[in-house]
């Protein structure tokens, strides 16, 4: 059921796509059917982005505690068929901010983009580790 929902998601998502799509950086203030689509997308994906996150960041950034990630601090910066119109091997690169996962307080950012297939299979294709946020002392 979870494969299913997530090719339904994805296609959703990347139906408008023909070849690939810049999303735009603006802060939505409404919601809407891309929105949503865009927030189911990135809950069905966390679960892999908390893993290579925490690989990266965990004892190497963060000695205390593991990253967390929320949907709403994830910014699509591009998707893209790889295998042309209608193909089901699609690419997606994001901009993400992981938290302390208690009080929201970032601890970096991050570009990822993830390799997305039928099965489905997602694979991490690129982590550029952009930046990271000094933590305030407790």
């Amino acid at each position: 059921m979870k494969r299913i929902l997530l090719i339904f998601i994805l296609s959703l998502v990347l139906i408008t796509s023909f070849q690939t799509t810049t999303v735009s950086s603006s802060e939505p203030t409404q919601d809407s059917e891309e929105l949503r689509l865009q927030d189911m997308l990135m809950l069905m994906l966390t679960p892999y982005i908390e893993k290579d996150l925490n690989s990266y960041y965990y004892p190497k950034i963060l000695k205390i505690f593991s990253p967390a990630v929320t949907p709403w601090k994830i910014e699509v910066i591009e998707t893209s068929r790889l295998n042309g119109f209608r193909g089901f091997i699609l690419q997606i690169t994001f901009e993400i901010e992981p938290t302390d996962g208690g009080q929201w307080i970032p601890v970096g950012k991050d570009r990822m983009t993830y390799e997305i297939s039928t099965g489905p299979k997602v694979k991490l294709i690129n982590h550029t580790h952009l930046k990271t946020y000094e933590y305030p002392p407790e």
